[in-house]
């Protein structure tokens, strides 16, 4: 039911290959931009409420959501529930961290 209204598609699982980008730090060498939010395909189709709602979601992890570019298409591998949340108060975008595969 949300495809199409807050993403793209809703999928459930990786479907480029691996990148072998996965610490915080390799994340950081990764420079954010904006992302419109309609045009993100989900890694996950499932979210921990836990992770939506707590205050402090982004104090042990990086700030931004991480999404892969691959063939044409932009994935949300990590971040689910802030790009959630910024589609619950309105917002059409946010900033990610966005690595871009050949």
């Amino acid at each position: 039911m949300l495809s199409g209204v807050i993403f793209k598609a809703v999928g459930d699982s990786r479907p480029y290959p691996d990148h072998g980008v996965e610490s915080t730090k390799d994340w950081s060498n990764v420079s954010p931009r904006v992302v419109q939010l309609g045009d993100l395909i989900t890694t996950k189709a499932t979210l921990d409420l836990r992770d939506l709602l707590a205050d402090d979601s982004t104090f042990y992890g990086d700030l931004f959501p991480h999404c892969v570019e691959w063939e044409g298409q932009l994935y949300l591998e990590d971040g689910l529930h802030r790009a959630l949340r910024a589609a619950l108060a309105g917002r059409p975008v946010l900033h990610a961290r966005v690595l871009v595969l050949d």
